[in-house]
């Protein structure tokens, strides 16, 4: 199968988050691609770790901490100095920590530091570097449903996925009016994803849950294919039921339904209903 042509053998690609889950996931793979690896994460300890899961690759560690810009600069330098080109930008650090609306000040402050401070600081130390090098290349930015659809519980982790969301949608269009311009990017926005950070202490997977390996199978494939929303599925939730969600938040503002009506016990029977309907979703 074709790929993306920055995913070669020889091209280097740099992961934040790169320690464990999604990060390691698109690691190994990138790999066994023959590309080489600068991999960054808070912790060195995690860091030797992830790096001993990959044998015979050329790697680089550097422990970044994504939500300082000399961190992510440093970063940037590192890899350059030990690779002379990026290839793929990968920004996937994340936590989960958060709070309510009004709630939880300090892990608003985490969360958008990490998630949506980290991916900024990650395009703004990058991009212009990738463009330059006159070469196909590739940032792909970690998104999720949450910051799509926003379901009630962590309102500021929803926030930062809205933010790379519009971040990114940003980045792709100045890109392509950039003359002669070879980057591209992507959003991943993955399932129910089984990782360290989701497992809360669960030691085996839930059925619903793809493996982060399923998420960078799909990932790669809709890169060579030109995609931007690379929206996953996962064992529960079909990308037709992906579609009508999104379209429901959608229309809480064409109608000027309440917000979040997905979750409104007035529009409950509505939305079941809505999911019955047959493509295109007609009323």
């Amino acid at each position: 199968m074709a790929q993306h042509p920055a995913l070669m053998a020889g091209r280097a690609a740099v992961i934040t988050g790169g320690a464990s889950g999604i990060g390691l996931a698109v690691a190994k793979r990138f790999a066994a691609m023959g590309m080489k690896i600068c991999l960054a994460d808070v912790s060195q300890e995690a860091l030797d770790r992830a790096a001993h899961q990959l044998p015979g690759a050329s790697v680089v560690t550097v422990p970044t901490d994504v939500s300082r810009s000399e961190d992510v600069q440093r970063l940037k330098d590192r890899a350059y100095a030990a690779f002379g080109e990026v290839g793929v930008l990968m920004n996937n650090a994340g936590v989960s920590a958060g709070g309510g609306p009004f709630d939880h000040y300090e892990g608003w402050q985490r969360v958008l530091g990490v998630n949506l401070w980290g991916v900024i600081n990650g395009v703004h130390a990058f991009t212009q570097a990738m463009i330059d090098q006159g070469m196909p290349a590739a940032i792909v930015n970690t998104g999720s449903k949450q910051g799509i659809t926003c379901p009630p519980g962590n309102t500021a982790y929803n926030v930062t996925k809205a933010g790379v969301k519009v971040l990114t949608e940003g980045l792709a269009h100045a890109l392509r009016n950039i003359g002669g311009c070879q980057v591209t990017a992507h959003l991943l926005v993955p399932g129910s994803t089984f990782t360290g950070m989701t497992a809360r202490s669960r030691a085996e997977k839930p059925p619903g849950s793809w493996m982060p390996e399923q998420v960078i199978d799909f990932m790669v494939a809709a890169m060579a294919t030109g995609d931007f929303y690379i929206i996953c599925p996962d064992n529960d939730v079909t990308r037709d039921i992906d579609n009508r969600r999104i379209l429901w938040a959608a229309e809480d503002i064409i109608r000027n339904r309440p917000a979040l009506s997905r979750w409104h016990p007035d529009y409950a029977d509505e939305f079941t209903e809505f999911l019955k309907l047959e493509a295109p979703f007609r009323r």
